[in-house]
């Protein structure tokens, strides 16, 4: 047991956290394989997505659904027994809407298994008892989260639910809470600790936090910890996952990659590696890829620590061992995130074939009919009518398949009628439609189904209420308050920049150039925050650094969109870089629409958005070139 005095132990070997989920459909028995595999002291585990809590929260409310994951459930059924055995504490968030009933499940097997294990979970994030059952009446009485950017314009659906005439009901809302009670729990002797909506990287810093016995204003350390708990909580990201540069190794490599573990030293600086007798990899571009993912800006938000992330150093260590260190911190904002959920009503989508000879036209054409037969009434009434043009036909095509490409056509209405009123006008197209015009046999998609709207908002930390519960028996609680952050530091407006060149940069960009796919040379990452696509980019190449720095400004990355269905002028871009892994990072606003359920896009979450912007053809210096470089 770490002493739990108020000073960092100096003297303590590193905290070797292991982490098994970074969303529910990973598999139960990757707990199994983190507990088996080597020894840990830690496991961690991140089930919660942002919607698929609101996902099964009114079957919950019903009765219909148990509350928390089931995978987080299953993975400590196979389990429990190495748990006990090797003493390895476990703090997962898959109780999701129900840790109560989560832990007293665990706490029921522990107790038949007759094992000596504690049992808590943490409460608090739930809200929709405070701020429901109903949307606000006012954006006033529950603020959106970019609400102070001033150079932001919300998008025309940000604030929907204030159209309606009737109250709209909130389906849910749960506040991301961070470490401290996970800690104060760790420090009363629990050895499982089930979570509800706590944030992705809180349970590794707390794990850290304990271990290393770190006072609640040891900033650098918990933010170092954070950057941690950041690179390990989607699992195989840092390993081999979803991993931009993986065309460079067989892919054999990354049929089964391994899942992840930080081992966090005293100063909070980790170690990111594997278990040995695991596929997938740990090098420093898998780790800047990840680093890269989900981030705002160049700091780092926790409702313990502020961590500021512009001195990041990513070093090879080993075989699959990269070091992190360099991580700052600072006192957490007096805010944090509340996810709300409600109804946004209804969508549907119809994909429609075309092949070869004047793709485009053919598109035209449908886009009139289908317009020109949907009731002018029911256009008013339909939110999202957007037809995107999926593909480009082959030149001189190989085959049929290599020829076609489809239209997507995407619909959104607060009622179902209205969405219908759309499906319906291709039924008054009949045989009227371009020639070859073809779809799928199968077009359950184009029945409206119901969505829900994402409603992301802060709130004071000071309106939580976190609690940290000891199972003692199937009747008996035992609750401890955790109390709030000693110290807050007001949010600033965030940083964005472009690199001023030097005049040796000047001259790079000037000299005599190649035309090269942006992928060649730079790696990236990219994903979703809400209604904003956050992107990264670095260079494994040091060489190529002056340039990427140079190049891509802000304006070149509007420039990058502004041909394409991706832009709009109510979009904003911020831009950040951080010099000592040779990377720039990109947040465009408004460019998810609503978001999460609600996005029409076809990739809603952002994920290809990095791949995308790699396949462009850029102009790059000659000289930093291999000459067997092409397109």
């Amino acid at each position: 047991m770490p002493s739990e005095n108020n000073n960092a132990n100096t003297s303590r070997r590193p905290v070797k956290v292991a982490n098994c989920s970074g969303y529910h459909g990973d598999p139960a028995y990757e707990m199994y394989r983190q507990a088996t595999l080597g020894n840990v002291d830690f496991i961690t585990g991140d089930y919660l997505a942002e919607v698929n809590m609101a996902n099964n929260a009114q079957a919950y409310q019903k009765g219909e659904h148990p509350g928390y994951e089931e995978t987080a459930w299953e993975g400590i059924k196979q389990t429990i027994e190495v748990i006990s055995a090797k003493r390895i504490k476990v703090i997962i968030n898959g109780g999701a809407l129900n840790p109560k009933g989560l832990a007293l499940k665990v706490e029921e097997l522990v107790r038949s298994k007759g094992f000596d294990l504690k049992v808590a979970y943490l409460s608090g994030d739930d809200l929709y008892s405070k701020f429901g059952p109903n949307m606000p009446k006012s954006k006033d009485e529950i603020r959106h989260l970019d609400e102070d950017n001033q150079s932001i314009s919300p998008g025309p659906l940000t604030y929907a639910f204030l159209n309606s005439a009737n109250p709209v009901p909130m389906v849910s809302a749960h506040a991301y809470l961070g470490a401290r009670g996970i800690v104060d729990g760790l420090r009363r002797g629990a050895d499982i600790i089930i979570c509800g909506r706590v944030a992705d990287a809180s349970p590794v810093i707390a794990a850290a936090w304990y271990w290393h016995s770190w006072n609640e204003a040891d900033y650098d350390q918990l933010a170092g910890a954070l950057v941690a708990g950041h690179l390990i909580e989607c699992s195989a990201y840092v390993t081999g996952g979803n991993f931009s540069g993986f065309d460079r190794y067989p892919i054999e490599r990354f049929v089964k990659p391994g899942f992840p573990i930080a081992e966090i030293e005293s100063d909070g600086s980790c170690t990111i590696t594997k278990h040995s007798n695991t596929d997938g990899m740990v090098d420093v571009d898998t780790v800047r890829s990840q680093f890269l993912y989900e981030l705002q800006g160049n700091v780092y938000l926790n409702s313990d620590v502020s961590a500021i992330l512009d001195d990041i150093i990513v070093e090879q260590a080993g075989h699959d061992r990269v070091r992190v260190g360099g991580i700052r911190g600072y006192a957490p904002p007096p805010t944090t995130k509340l996810a709300i959920f409600y109804p946004g009503g209804f969508e549907a989508q119809l994909l429609l074939n075309a092949t070869g000879y004047g793709t485009n036209t053919k598109w035209d054409l449908i886009e009139k009919q289908i317009r020109h037969f949907i009731p002018v009434q029911a256009l008013k009434n339909v939110d999202t009518l957007e037809f995107q043009r999926i593909g480009v036909p082959a030149a001189n095509p190989a085959s049929q398949r290599s020829s076609t490409t489809y239209l997507r056509v995407f619909i959104a209405a607060v009622s179902a009628q209205a969405v219908f009123s759309v499906v319906m006008a291709m039924k008054e197209i009949s045989l009227k439609h371009f020639s070859g015009l073809h779809s799928s046999l199968d077009q359950r998609c184009a029945i409206p189904r119901p969505f829900l709207a994402y409603y992301p908002a802060i709130i004071s930390q000071n309106l939580i209420d976190e609690q940290i519960n000891f199972v003692e028996g199937p009747d008996n609680v035992v609750s401890y308050s955790t109390g709030h952050p000693p110290n807050f530091e007001p949010l600033a407006p965030r940083a964005s920049y472009d690199h001023t060149p030097s005049l040796s940069e000047i001259a790079l960009l000037k000299a005599p150039s190649r035309r090269i796919r942006l992928g060649v040379i730079a790696q990236g990452r990219s994903g979703d925050k809400g209604a904003n696509l956050n992107f990264g980019l670095f260079v494994p190449n040091p060489q190529h650094w002056p340039w990427l720095r140079s190049y891509m400004s802000r304006t070149q990355m509007r420039e990058m969109l502004a041909t394409d269905d991706d832009w709009d002028d109510s979009f904003l871009v911020e831009r950040v870089e951080f010099q000592k892994i040779h990377a720039v990072h990109f947040v465009i606003y408004g460019i998810l629409g609503r978001g999460v359920s609600s996005s029409s896009r076809l990739d809603g979450f952002g994920k290809g958005f990095a791949d995308y912007v790699r396949d462009k053809v850029v102009e790059v210096p000659a000289e930093l070139l291999p000459l067997k470089t092409h397109l």
